[in-house]
């Protein structure tokens, strides 16, 4: 044999080792080459059973398990059940391959708004699986995302169980809490329909302030990626997306003051972080620089400005609707003198739909100065609120042209 062409032949087989044998990159996520996560795992007191974990899972799920792994809560990292863990990632990895609206979404918002397995700080129990197939059947048949929404809406009180109820053990409660009490608070509530969402595929997050305006306590909610965009939603409101009750409170919230400000979470790293002020035993005189700063979240307030002064300057512009007014007094009869008047929590219905909420004015407000709701004209609605006993009272109020004043009795 001539010597060129056994060159030739030597450098052939050559390539094709090195074809066999080098690394390639050919896209597919490797863990041994992610830098963020052999660094969690160097750091971990468990690193070797962490890596135990992503070994044994498959490679498809690798990089979401990854994800996690880096983002998370270091105390999680530590102690977490990961056989929670494991599921997790299996059944956010099923919903995304499933549906189509999980298959088209940005991977940065199925990571963070997808993919996570807790919402705030509420107790790291396993919900992925069970929720999944309690709504599967509800959405499978929806041909969009907001089709899939509107769905878990409408159903959820009715496959969770659960209602809206101050008597629930806790104001953070998982999932799994909330189901086997039938029973959460807004917080609860909210977190329900987070997870809810995620269960099927569908980007959700949690929002709040720590107070309104009139220092009458916090409130919680969720919030939807649609079309590229987040829409507010809530537990009880089937189809009704960015129109929500607390929307004139939300016109007042502040920006600059955490006390006052609207906050949405985001899990992993974040610039900013979200007020809890459950996270001390639901004591009354919590503040939020008490608070612990694990939660990230972004300061989403003029984005709820804006939505509430556009909804209410178009209704008042268009004349469909007027407002209740709504006064508390001490007892029956003594509606006379600033000193008989009481701040009254009172929440406002139409149905089973909540159109407002808030407390009546004080002795110390100035007279003309009524709790105010604004509502759609020639509707029946019912005003709910607690007396001193502790016993529910129900005011039809048959609302014309006109705003009405309606009173109501601490005694």
């Amino acid at each position: 044999m001539k010597l060129r062409p056994l060159l030739y032949l030597l450098a052939g087989v050559a390539a094709i080792l090195a074809f066999l044998v080098w690394p390639k990159d050919d896209g597919v996520y490797d863990p041994a080459k992610d830098a963020e996560l052999q660094a969690v795992l160097n750091a971990s007191a468990r690193g070797e059973e962490l890596l135990a974990l992503v070994a044994e899972t498959p490679v498809e799920q690798q990089q979401e398990l990854s994800f996690l792994l880096v983002n998370m809560p270091e105390a999680d990292r530590e102690t977490m059940d990961l056989a929670l863990l494991k599921e997790n990632v299996e059944y956010a990895h099923l919903a995304r391959t499933k549906y189509k609206w999980a298959k088209s979404l940005p991977e940065d918002v199925y990571l963070h708004d997808v993919l996570p397995y807790h919402v705030v700080d509420e107790v790291r129990d396993p919900w992925r699986k069970e929720l999944y197939e309690l709504f599967a059947p509800a959405v499978d048949s929806c041909a969009t995302m907001y089709d899939a929404v509107c769905a878990v809406n409408a159903n959820i009180p009715r496959l969770t169980g659960v209602d809206y109820n101050t008597k629930r053990e806790k104001t953070n409660q998982s999932p799994k809490e909330s189901m086997r009490q039938g029973m959460a608070s807004c917080t609860g509530l909210a977190i329900l329909l987070v997870d809810a969402y995620r269960a099927v595929g569908i980007p959700a997050r949690f929002a709040g302030t720590a107070s309104w305006h009139d220092n009458r306590g916090n409130h919680s909610w969720t919030e939807v990626w649609l079309d590229g965009e987040w829409r507010v939603t809530e537990y009880y409101f089937p189809s009704k997306l960015d129109h929500l009750w607390f929307m004139p409170d939300a016109s007042k919230a502040n920006a600059e003051d955490r006390t006052y400000a609207i906050y949405a979470t985001r899990f992993g790293k974040a610039d900013d972080w979200f007020p809890m002020v459950w996270a001390d035993g639901d004591k009354e005189d919590v503040t939020v620089d008490m608070l612990p700063q694990t939660v990230g979240a972004e300061n989403v307030t003029e984005r709820y400005q804006r939505l509430a002064y556009e909804q209410y300057t178009r209704h008042m512009e268009a004349g469909t609707h007027t407002f209740i007014r709504i006064r508390g007094f001490k007892e029956a009869g003594k509606t006379e003198h600033s000193d008989d008047r009481v701040a009254m929590g009172v929440d406002v219905f139409c149905g089973t739909e909540q159109m407002g909420g808030g407390l009546t004015a004080g002795p110390l407000r100035d007279l003309n100065d009524l709790f105010s709701v604004l509502v759609e004209k020639n509707r029946t609605y019912e005003l709910r609120y607690y007396d001193s006993k502790g016993e529910l009272h129900r005011v039809a109020v048959e609302l014309g042209e006109e705003p009405v004043v309606v009173d109501i009795f601490l005694n």
